[in-house]
């Protein structure tokens, strides 16, 4: 019954982990604005979810889809409970001498730029409701360097030090901002990965990566006062500690 009626907003939730968070916390009750650029996707995952899912057609990396997302959230419902950093991309998967820099700048845009846009925008809203949870999708690649992965390692790298930031500014305000390292997942992006053939995370199995239905039951675990003791904290679905409190082990 805590998030009844709440509103959360997802980016990247055509598919993945944002797919199976949205689904999560749409069956608990909360009104979800599903953000991403695939309309006829969203459009089908909205329509089966039903009324309390809401399609957001737009760009993570830019401003003004943000004004509109979260404008759109407000206007409907009041207020905004949470959100759910999620949107990321791999590519392009390149050694830097190779890579084309209007890419190479482009994941920056999505995966750094776009979760401070949607910090930026949601927070004023959750100052003055003095409430709320912001949770950054993070990764183990902020703090191991691979090839290939030059602009997603530090994409990653950055997000953590804005999660940290934007933690410490906000402290005693209500306002929870957290980052959700969740290891290596089964979705696209692994696909993606795998073809590339560049460095040792291209060599795993597929069934070696952990189901999204799993970082999607932590996201929503962090949102709730089950997880208040770790609010300073990356959590890392690598820990066993952790799946155990989840309740994924």
């Amino acid at each position: 019954m805590i998030f009844k009626d709440k509103t959360v907003i997802i980016t990247g939730a055509s598919r993945g982990i944002g797919l199976e968070t949205a689904k999560l916390f749409h069956e608990a009750g909360a009104w979800v604005y599903l953000v991403g650029r695939s309309h006829e996707d969203l459009d089908a995952i909205s329509k089966n979810l039903g009324r309390k899912a809401v399609k957001c057609i737009g760009d993570v990396s830019k401003r003004e889809d943000w004004k509109i997302i979260v404008g759109q959230a407000l206007s409907d419902t009041g207020r905004i409970d949470i959100l759910i950093n999620n949107a990321g991309t791999i590519d392009p998967i390149s050694n830097i001498i190779n890579t084309k820099v209007d890419d190479w700048s482009k994941a920056i845009d999505i995966n750094l730029k776009g979760a401070f846009y949607g910090c930026y925008y949601v927070i004023p809203a959750m100052r003055e409701q003095e409430s709320g949870c912001i949770i950054n999708l993070g990764s183990g690649a902020a703090y191991n360097p691979m090839e290939g992965w030059s602009h997603y390692c530090v994409s990653k790298a950055g997000l953590s030090m804005l999660t940290r930031s934007v933690q410490l500014e906000l402290k005693d305000t209500g306002i929870r901002v957290m980052s959700l390292s969740p290891g290596t997942v089964a979705t696209k992006m692994q696909h993606r990965i795998k073809e590339s053939g560049i460095n040792p995370v291209s060599q795993m199995d597929f069934s070696e990566h952990i189901s999204a239905v799993w970082p999607a039951k932590t996201l929503i675990w962090m949102c709730s006062p089950s997880s208040l003791d770790f609010t300073n904290e990356e959590i890392s679905l690598k820990e066993t500690s952790i799946r155990k409190l989840v309740g994924l082990i």
